[in-house]
């Protein structure tokens, strides 16, 4: 089967691509500058991706101008859209030999599989007591997205809300109060926030922050009252410091 070099801007992602893969982006951009694009992109007659989204996503990130490609000829419409869901599939049915991974990666001195996902033995070596005062806090790996300002909040369903209340005949004190409500319906996605806050300016950083839009520092959101302790949790703190 013959690779072809392609231009990544003739490249065409399948709108319906049902794969969310954007947390892989940046251990697989890892993995092409550690060890070259080995893996090509499938792609159908027309140029359209059958498999490696992820693949283009990285190498648009590294700014490469062409990629290695495998046009898959000689499938039907329906086997493409087969191959396309089963190469995803068939990667979730493998598992780890927990024991042979680790000899594995104990061998492995030069290079820190951590960038690809893989866990830090010496870290898994020193693991933290079973309670501390460690808070789980959602992380997002900023990718370097060009991100806006309306991307960061969805107020589709407040404003439809606030239009209904409008033009009902409820007395106005009762419509201040319902808008005051609907604000509830704001829908902020923390994912572009945190793309938006990284690349902020020191002052707007400082109000995000005060905001609660992220959480950089666990005990300064406990004082401000974002994050509770426990009774427990909160005596281990106390007698760690």
């Amino acid at each position: 089967m013959q690779i072809e070099s392609i231009k990544i801007a003739d490249l065409v992602p399948y709108e319906h691509n049902p794969r969310i893969n954007d947390k892989a982006v940046g251990k697989l951009l890892n993995s092409i500058k550690e060890f070259g694009f080995i893996n090509p992109i499938v792609i159908d007659k027309d140029n359209v991706i059958i498999a490696g989204h992820t693949r283009l996503k990285a190498a648009k990130k590294l700014k490469l101008e062409e990629v290695p490609c495998i046009r898959a000829a000689g499938l039907t419409d329906e086997q493409v859209k087969a191959f396309r869901l089963a190469d995803n599939k068939l990667a979730e049915l493998s598992e780890w030999d927990m024991e042979l991974l680790e000899q594995e990666l104990a061998e492995i001195v030069d290079i820190d599989m951590a960038d690809f996902g893989f866990p830090d033995l010496d870290m898994e070596e020193s693991a933290p007591p079973m309670y501390n005062s460690e808070t789980k806090i959602p992380q997002y790996e900023v990718q370097g997205d060009d991100v806006t300002l309306q991307m960061l909040c969805d107020h589709c369903k407040h404003d439809e809300l606030v239009e209904r209340i409008e033009g009902s005949d409820v007395p106005e004190d009762i419509k201040e109060f319902l808008k005051m409500a609907a604000t509830r319906h704001y829908v902020f996605n923390y994912k572009y926030i945190a793309e938006y806050y990284a690349q902020a300016p020191k002052d707007v950083q400082e109000l995000m922050e005060d905001s609660a839009l992220v959480i950089i520092d666990y005990e300064d959101a406990i004082a401000k009252g974002y994050v509770e302790l426990s009774k427990t949790l909160q005596e281990l703190t106390e007698n760690e410091e």
